[in-house]
């Protein structure tokens, strides 16, 4: 479904952040990447990619973490809760699923670093899936952050 006309909104739970947002489209993605399993506490995240320019925050934005040398996420510096995840150098971020006013308005179509999956939390529902290792320009990224031997995840950001 083309989301083109779509607007949706969405926020924190205690309502201190608030955004709106026009998608491309209804397509939203499982990240099951063991930074995003600490990140949201959970045994995935789920996302939905759009450009920076289609979000508007309506007035308080939210705070910034850096997690690795070349992303950071957005959250709540009330109460916590994640909102977005954007390499520094794009101009695309990720807003969180759960935090839309409207979460069923998205539907997933894949999953992503499908080999960090916790296995008996995944239940098959037959979406492709791939590997974080598979990704080129994310495997770029970690080289060029991090060196030619990195293993990407949260022990190279915390520098072992």
């Amino acid at each position: 479904m083309a989301a083109t006309t779509m607007t949706l909104q969405g926020g924190c739970l205690c309502g201190r952040v608030r955004y709106e947002v026009q998608p491309e489209s209804d397509e939203g993605y499982y990240c099951h990447c063991r930074m995003c399993q600490l990140a949201f506490g959970n045994t995935r995240a789920t996302f939905i990619n759009v450009p920076q320019a289609a979000v508007r925050w309506l007035g308080e934005e939210p705070k910034y973490h850096a997690s690795s040398r070349f992303a950071r996420r957005g959250f709540c510096p009330e109460c916590g809760t994640p909102l977005t995840f954007a390499y520094v150098d794009s101009q695309r971020m990720d807003l969180s699923v759960g935090s839309l006013d409207e979460p069923a308005r998205i539907r997933p179509v894949s999953h992503f670093a499908i080999e960090s999956r916790v296995a008996n939390w995944h239940a098959d529902d037959g979406l492709p899936g791939t590997r974080l290792d598979a990704s080129e320009r994310l495997s770029a990224r970690w080289k060029a952050a991090y060196g030619d031997d990195v293993v990407p995840g949260v022990a190279a950001t915390r520098g072992g």
